[in-house]
């Protein structure tokens, strides 16, 4: 022990000699540093086995004297430049987050003045698809669904006569956008649908003006219907069966732009594929025949004009329709001959999907038919 205490005290005399000098610590011994690495290997603070040290990083430790001659050891840890920039800039996108939330705010307390209602519209129908709750805090937010109601009533003197301007088309088409919103929302689509807002776009649908002001209008209109529709939630079916939707839709279907014709053929193909609503279609022959028509008269501008996605729209429909007997059973009769033929096996040619719903729905015609010795079909028994 007194050798001990000898050579300690001969270390930190030299020590201070070395300070006084302002040079560096002598080099401890190679026995020294063996001893020092294997205390650090087997005591208190050796390093967590899976915790990997970050490229660049410098570990550096210092001895302490302590109180009863015993050490304490301290780490200190300089990271690189990478990793101090990246612990750095982590606050930063939820402060841009928080800021982008206040203009939210600022612009929906904006739809209730008629003075900067415009620039509120154009600004939260941009942000509607990066916000995911903004539905619910338009529609629990006070008025704000009364100023976009207000903005579509105040178009509707300028139907008919059809005097609707591109600026004005803009503006309620914005205002339509956060009613989609509204519309695909979970949570604010039955109340949606409980306040029949959707009767308010209906007016548009009726239009036929051909101009691109009320074509982008009767489209975004449409968009609304699609977003209800596109959730296959019986509760919309049936609020959609109230209405004249499918008369709508029809009339769209036929003299509307091929966007226009695609949404509407995508809005029928959604009642149909419910079971409530082939039913309904299929309940009177007045009802099947004008579906029926329309989709024939389609299919023949299809064979002039090909559209791979309207026609697949369209070959869906007569496939859910021929699912119903009395429906199927006319349909033998009506079926377009273009859809039996190789009329658009040149368009359908990388369309698997159609060719099989094609395919499929030939099949389910040709079932339960009765043919006599001259080829010709009779009704089954």
């Amino acid at each position: 022990m007194a050798g001990t205490g000898h050579s300690s005290a001969r270390r930190r005399a030299t020590r201070a000699r070395s300070r006084q000098r302002g040079g560096a610590f002598p080099a401890r011994p190679a026995r020294a540093r063996s001893a020092r690495r294997r205390r650090r290997q087997t005591g208190p603070t050796r390093p967590r086995p899976g915790v990997p040290r970050a490229p660049g990083e410098r570990s550096w430790r210092r001895r302490v004297h302590g109180g009863g001659g015993g050490l304490r050891r301290h780490r200190l840890r300089f990271h690189s430049p990478t990793m101090h920039s990246l612990a750095t800039a982590a606050p930063v996108p939820t402060a841009l987050a928080q800021v982008d939330r206040e203009k939210i705010y600022q612009w929906i307390n904006e739809l209730s003045s008629p003075e900067t209602r415009e620039n509120a519209l154009l600004e939260l129908s941009k942000k509607r698809e990066s916000v995911p709750d903004l539905a619910p805090m338009l529609w629990h937010s006070f008025g704000t669904i009364a100023a976009l109601l207000q903005e579509i009533v105040n178009i509707y003197p300028s139907i008919n006569p059809p005097t609707l301007t591109a600026h004005q088309s803009n503006r309620v088409c914005n205002a339509l956008a956060l009613l989609q919103c509204v519309a695909s929302h979970p949570e604010t689509r039955s109340a949606f649908l409980a306040a029949h807002i959707p009767l308010f776009l209906y007016p548009f649908l009726h239009t036929v003006s051909k101009t691109r002001p009320f074509e982008y209008l009767r489209l975004t209109s449409l968009g609304v219907i699609g977003a209800l529709v596109k959730t296959d939630e019986q509760e919309v079916i049936n609020f959609l069966l109230t209405t004249e939707i499918i008369p709508l839709c029809l009339r769209i279907m036929e003299s509307g732009s091929e966007l226009s014709k695609t949404v509407a053929t995508f809005i029928l193909q959604k009642i149909l594929l419910d079971d409530t609503g082939l039913a309904y279609i299929c309940q009177t022959y007045e009802r099947f025949s004008h579906v029926a028509m329309i989709l024939g008269k389609m299919v023949l501008q299809l064979s002039k004009e090909p559209s791979a996605r309207l026609l697949k729209h369209v070959v869906r429909c007569y496939l859910r329709l021929s699912d119903n007997p009395r429906a199927r059973e006319a349909l033998r009769q009506c079926l377009p001959d273009q859809l039996k033929d190789t009329t658009f096996a040149q368009v359908l040619k990388d369309d698997t999907t159609t060719k099989r719903w094609l395919a499929q729905l030939v099949k389910n015609l040709q079932e339960g038919q009765v043919t006599d010795p001259r080829g010709i079909p009779l009704p089954p028994q």
